[in-house]
């Protein structure tokens, strides 16, 4: 399978965490170390573009209006009206944010890892609306893509040099009887971003892979998006019917680098996603 198209010719260094976010039409993505909150509206082309003063791993979504960003030294939340503040500071030397998502019951899930890519030197945290965080997996090395079942009974989650997508089943905010769904095989990459689809397919992003792939629920490859860029990082749904695999990727690294890297791509009519739930602070 192929068909994508450029959403966004970008020059990122290492674009990220693509987003829905409903309520505003738009498709949301960050560059990491560029420092920058995207912001696409594909119904008229409008984009802009905020940075963020330090790194970014990830941006989503919250009940109330604006967002919530993981940011290198913490969780911060930006008000509709753009004002910044922080909801929880926690600044680790030598340690910055990565990918996060948020849960059903509207937690941040976010991640962490080492600038040097130290082996486990990250973490993926639980936080709620208020600012409470506890860590619920330690020693991660590279926190990546993290979703939830259609029904919400199991979370995935990739920490990427495992070359593992792993499932967990989750209730209340907890996760246990951790699996592998699927091993990504020497050469096809690392897995990193990911997203279920409304079937209960993962969809996972392979950096230095080339490719989007989707698993079913019983681990079993059913399909492959070839995209003319080896660093792709994430993918989620978007658009009026959650139709459109908007797919990010990085140039970082790469010399020279192709033309297309760190721009966002869209596959159209990929299949249905499923509405996200925004982040209950």
């Amino acid at each position: 399978m192929s068909g994508y198209e450029v959403a966004v010719r970008a020059g990122a260094a290492l674009g990220e965490g693509p987003t829905w976010d409903a309520a505003a039409g738009r498709l949301l993505w960050i560059d990491i170390l560029g420092s920058r909150l995207h912001g696409y509206d594909p119904a008229t082309g409008r984009r802009r573009v905020r940075t963020t003063g330090q790194h970014v791993g990830a941006v989503k979504p919250r009940a109330g209006g604006g967002l919530v960003l993981n940011l290198r030294d913490g969780i911060a939340l930006l008000d509709p009206d753009g004002a910044f503040r922080w909801l929880r500071r926690e600044a680790v030397p030598g340690r910055r944010a990565n990918d996060a998502a948020v849960a059903p019951d509207g937690s941040l899930w976010a991640g962490t890892m080492r600038y040097d890519e130290a082996p486990g030197g990250g973490t993926l945290s639980r936080v709620t609306g208020d600012g409470r965080a506890e860590v619920v997996l330690p020693g991660v090395t590279v926190s990546n893509g993290t979703g939830w079942s259609p029904d919400g009974r199991l979370m995935y989650y990739v920490d990427s040099p495992t070359r593992r997508i792993d499932v967990f089943a989750y209730e209340e905010g907890r996760v246990t009887n951790r699996r592998a769904l699927a091993v990504i095989e020497d050469g096809a990459g690392f897995p990193d971003g990911l997203t279920v689809d409304a079937d209960g397919c993962v969809w996972v992003a392979l950096w230095d892979g080339g490719a989007v792939r989707r698993y079913t629920p019983d681990g079993t490859l059913d399909r492959v998006v070839g995209l003319p860029v080896p660093r792709v990082t994430a993918c989620a749904f978007g658009g009026a019917g959650l139709t459109d695999l908007y797919v990010t990727t990085a140039r970082v690294g790469l010399d020279p680098a192709p033309p297309l890297a760190g721009s966002l791509l869209v596959v159209p009519d990929a299949g249905r996603g499923m509405p996200q739930p925004a982040f209950a602070g």
